[in-house]
């Protein structure tokens, strides 16, 4: 299938589902087709299929499934139906991508990850920051910077993550009509998690998981939760290699921008990401690289030129490739599960410190 344009069935069109990835999709119409979208809202699922030029529409994915011959399949679901989505969907052989983070919670994220193993499923976990430009280039540098000792040896990572305006007017084309609500099921709620515990851990994932994932991405280890501060400002680690990291959760807040980044600390210098806003369209993120090797030399400063593809269009071409078998996936469904134990784990500690 290397050269084959390959057929795609969407599976749900809300606004994720439509503004992040299928116009991306529709949009790399010499790569793919989008040949049917599976939608429980009739009205929608008839609107969105015209406005996109969509052949079929089905009531639901095992519906589309049985009907078409397909070659892959995106479902961009609420995470939290994640176990019951791949349960009608996996028997069909075929790669999925679906959003991040894997599941709710870990004891949920095992279960999907044995489902996988069973069916020898291939998933792609949507972490479209590993898709950005910015960060593709940033993880090379740093990467080409423990292997070259040339900044001498990694002493840090740091990520900032203030609540922002992340929108920016992508939802401006959302296809939106009348219909009858839709009652969609949900996977079971732990049993090991409390009502109050399962909520703070929901809202937790819905908004960091991005920057547990990142975190490892540029450490190029796994790392452990060390401290969790009374504010619930600053998540603390460590990696395996006892390289100290942290991540600044929301330590302000911005009405109009968006203000995500991470620096990777060197003796002599750093690489600075930073990354817009998930939504804005056609715009990569920024790298900066310091190298300031003192002792008399002129510290230079790197701001590379990027190409102006945003990351949710680059990730559609990953899966593309990924359907067809040229490459791996960005994040597969064993690291998201990594992210979910990273997460439970800081939860877990800021009970114990604070009790």
């Amino acid at each position: 299938m290397e050269d084959e344009k390959v057929r795609l069935g969407f599976v749900g069109t809300g606004r994720m589902g439509q503004c992040a990835h299928l116009r991306n999709y529709v949009a790399l119409s010499s790569e793919c087709e989008v040949a049917a979208l599976a939608e429980l809202r009739s009205n929608t699922g008839t609107a969105v299929a015209q406005r996109f030029g969509i052949g079929k529409v089905y009531a639901d994915a095992e519906e589309m499934l049985t009907a078409e011959e397909l070659d892959g399949i995106v479902a961009s679901q609420m995470f939290c139906r994640h176990e019951t989505l791949l349960k009608q969907i996996l028997k069909y052989g075929l790669p999925v991508f679906i959003e991040k983070p894997l599941a709710d919670c870990v004891e949920t994220g095992e279960r999907i990850l044995s489902m996988i193993g069973q069916y020898n499923a291939r998933v792609m976990v949507g972490y479209h920051k590993r898709s950005d430009p910015a960060t593709a280039y940033a993880k090379s540098a740093v990467d080409r910077f423990i292997k070259s000792g040339e900044l001498g040896r990694m002493k840090y990572v740091r990520i900032t993550m203030p609540i922002g305006e992340w929108i920016c007017g992508g939802f401006d084309l959302l296809v939106a009509e009348v219909d009858e609500e839709v009652r969609l099921a949900r996977d079971p709620k732990p049993s090991s998690l409390g009502p109050e515990r399962y909520s703070r851990l929901f809202g937790f994932v819905n908004y960091y998981i991005h920057q547990i994932n990142l975190l490892r991405l540029l450490l190029g280890e796994s790392y452990r939760v060390t401290h969790a501060d009374p504010a619930g400002v600053l998540l603390v680690g460590r990696g395996t290699s006892g390289i100290p990291c942290l991540i600044e959760m929301n330590p302000y807040s911005t009405s109009l921008a968006w203000e995500e980044s991470a620096l990777t600390s060197f003796e002599h210098g750093y690489v600075r990401l930073d990354l817009p806003a998930p939504m804005a369209l056609n715009r990569p993120g920024r790298v900066e690289i310091l190298h300031d090797p003192a002792n008399g030399a002129t510290p230079r400063t790197i701001i590379p030129h990027l190409p102006w593809v945003h990351a949710m269009k680059e990730q559609a071409m990953r899966f593309i490739r990924f359907v067809r078998g040229t490459a791996q996936p960005p994040c597969g469904p064993e690291e998201a599960l990594e992210d979910l134990r990273v997460a439970q784990s800081y939860l877990d500690l800021f009970d114990e410190q604070h009790a």
